[in-house]
């Protein structure tokens, strides 16, 4: 039986479906993926293309990359969520961002990628204070 995963944007306007077990789930340090994602960092599984079926209307963005291949980053062209990056050294893969899959049960990261271009503060401190949720706290005046 072969896996399958679903996800979806931030607005629900594109979903996706994909079997199979990714070939590698990379979190990447690299300049183009913390500015893609706003943060010192983008996590992705690779699949396999063929199984691919996605539904909704996509943005893309290109780009060179330092080996020379084109790079692709695929957004939902109404809320802007990140839902795919492929790379024409592998076009028959495509890498879904792990935060757009919903339910990435086992979906561990498996190797870093870039880690020189990591930036200090991409990192939780053991003093740094965690809540499960929301806190209910205002700022003092």
């Amino acid at each position: 039986m072969k896996n399958k995963y679903s996800g979806k944007c931030l607005c629900g306007e594109v979903t996706y479906h994909v079997e199979g077990q990714p070939i590698v789930v990379a979190q990447c340090h690299c300049e183009e993926c913390r500015r893609i994602s706003g943060t010192g960092h983008t996590i992705g599984a690779m699949f396999s293309s063929e199984t691919f079926v996605l539904s909704g209307v996509l943005s893309e963005f290109k780009y060179i990359s330092g080996k020379g291949s084109e790079v692709t980053k695929a957004f939902c062209a109404r809320c802007g969520s990140p839902i795919y990056g492929k790379n024409t050294r592998m076009p028959d893969h495509l890498t879904l961002t792990l935060g757009s899959i919903d339910d990435s049960t086992g979906l561990d990261v498996q190797v870093v990628v870039f880690e020189r271009d990591r930036k200090h503060w991409d990192q939780l401190g053991e003093d740094v204070m965690s809540f499960q949720t929301q806190p209910d706290w205002k700022p003092e005046d």
